[in-house]
């Protein structure tokens, strides 16, 4: 068969737990290290997970400490925590950062509303995007005569249920964390 319906699901499974990764740096309150799990930092000419570079902590439960591996990426860490869309303002003493994390208020709350929406689209798009490569893989399945016309159609419904079920799937983690957010 041309189109390994496994292999789609798989796929769009991975973007899931994605997404859930992303939505666990998105912490409501309490300071806690996988807030800076989507930090991604430009050191040595490539971009690597913060992890990858230094150690976080949590000496308080509003501050946050990253301990920077090589002193001579403090910078880039400092700035990839500053434009990583979580609103945190980092401070560099050596190679230690330490990163306030800041009292929820109303507007914060609906700035980690819309970036946890943001992170849903991308999930969104990306389920997409797999749909069209089965779709077009059917499609060229069809063309080369592997597959008959109908059996096309059945697999391309089959797709689209699929591709529908992650969606709602998204929404709903989306809503969840909505919620999470905006309680007080």
């Amino acid at each position: 068969m041309a189109l390994d319906m496994n292999d789609l699901r798989s796929r769009m499974t991975n973007t899931v737990e994605m997404l859930e990764k992303e939505f666990s740096g998105l912490r409501t309150g309490r300071a806690s290290v996988n807030m800076l799990e989507p930090v991604v930092v430009e050191v040595y000419g490539t971009k690597m997970p913060l992890n990858q570079v230094a150690t976080v902590s949590v000496p308080e439960s509003r501050l946050l400490a990253v301990q920077v591996w090589d002193m001579s990426n403090t910078k880039a860490v400092e700035k990839a925590i500053r434009d990583s869309g979580l609103g945190l303002n980092p401070q560099a003493e050596g190679s230690l950062i330490r990163v306030p994390v800041p009292e929820l208020s109303t507007e914060r709350r609906t700035e980690l509303q819309k970036v946890a929406g943001k992170y849903a689209e991308q999930a969104r798009i990306a389920i997409r995007n797999i749909r069209r490569d089965g779709m077009d893989t059917l499609k060229k399945a069809e063309k080369d005569n592997e597959i008959s016309e109908d059996e096309h159609k059945r697999m391309s419904d089959e797709v689209q249920k699929l591709t529908d079920q992650f969606i709602k799937n998204v929404d709903d983690h989306l809503a969840k964390k909505e919620e999470d957010v905006m309680k007080v």
